[in-house]
């Protein structure tokens, strides 16, 4: 049954989605901008369009948010999805706000956590799926970082290897790699749609459920998932301009070259993940390649103060946005009295 509350979730999902898009901007972009290998409106032009096909591609991260993370059958009101959303938004906002380059899909699970444990009064009474919290999310995004450092340093080391083989000069490697980052960048875009708009193709396609007008085992609708992808490109499109600069220059300086391995680890890891239906932080995945790329030129080339700022907000990002998605709930529902 089609409620003004139903109506309400799928509105704020859908800004969700456009936030989320203007908030990971940089995840698509940052390496391509900061090496001027497009320009900035070209390049935000560019993740647009490849955020939406992206968000065609597979359906498994929508699945994992809407039936893996927590129980729809304890959730007998649309308000608690409303308070994880809400709780998420107001997180990504503040972190955007900050300029660093949180995860909106932790920030998104953590609002669930929040608002679904303080709806039935427990972390425990099987309204939460711990099992999927930590296996789809919590170790994922604790190895994904350090997985992208490693993939990304060893891809860049065997660029630089190809390189010093075949006695390029600097030019002529600038020219070429700045025209291959073009592919990669698009590449990144394509894989950053298909993880990150799912995220709220699944919060719908959870609502949905709960309203009894999907069934648990029913894809997400096509127009849930044009709609999310139409408002994750347009959020994109935006830009994030705080999150690029930081994303693109203030963690470690890039080439060509290296925007092109940081891209090529980020499309290779985010594929994988999102194929298996892990809702994982982009950021997390993409901070990581810059930095191994980095790290292979020396250790002291990668700013580690800046990453250790990055960390704090990859740590609290869960707990923090919880605690929002909480104190929204607790308001919403002594407002509506729907408890």
């Amino acid at each position: 049954m089609i409620t003004a509350s139903l109506v309400a979730v799928v509105i704020v999902a859908l800004a969700f989605d456009y936030v989320n898009g203007f908030h990971d901007a940089a995840n698509a972009i940052a390496t391509v901008v900061s090496t001027r290998a497009l320009t900035p409106r070209r390049a935000l032009i560019m993740a647009g369009f490849c955020n939406f096909a992206g968000a065609f591609l597979s359906a498994e991260v929508a699945a994992t948010m809407a039936k893996g993370l927590v129980n729809p059958a304890v959730i007998n009101n649309q308000e608690v999805v409303l308070s994880a959303l809400l709780g998420a938004l107001v997180w990504n906002l503040l972190t955007w706000w900050w300029g660093l380059p949180s995860s909106s899909s932790h920030a998104l699970v953590g609002g669930l956590i929040g608002a679904v444990g303080y709806h039935v009064q427990s972390l425990t009474s099987g309204g939460i799926f711990w099992n999927g919290i930590v296996g789809k999310v919590v170790v994922p995004g604790l190895v994904s970082p350090l997985l992208a450092i490693l993939v990304g340093y060893l891809i860049m080391a065997a660029l630089l290897w190809i390189v010093h083989l075949n006695a390029w000069q600097p030019n002529a490697v600038n020219r070429g790699f700045k025209n291959m980052q073009k592919c990669s960048a698009m590449l990144t875009a394509l894989m950053h749609g298909m993880a990150d708009a799912q995220k709220v193709m699944g919060i719908i396609t959870l609502s949905l459920i709960t309203a009894g007008i999907c069934r648990p085992d029913d894809p997400p609708p096509v127009w849930v998932k044009a709609s999310c992808a139409l408002m994750i490109a347009l959020g994109t499109s935006a830009g994030g301009w705080k999150i690029i600069k930081t994303m693109g220059s203030k963690i470690f300086k890039l080439q060509p070259i290296h925007g092109f391995a940081a891209d090529l680890t980020s499309s290779l890891l985010l594929h994988t993940t999102a194929s298996m239906g892990m809702p994982l932080s982009t950021t997390h995945v993409i901070t990581g390649s810059i930095m191994g790329v980095g790290a292979s030129k020396r250790v002291s080339a990668v700013r580690w103060g800046v990453a250790k700022k990055i960390l704090a907000a990859w740590v609290f990002t869960i707990p923090a946005s919880a605690c929002m998605g909480a104190l929204v709930c607790m308001i919403v529902e002594k407002l509506t009295g729907s408890r």
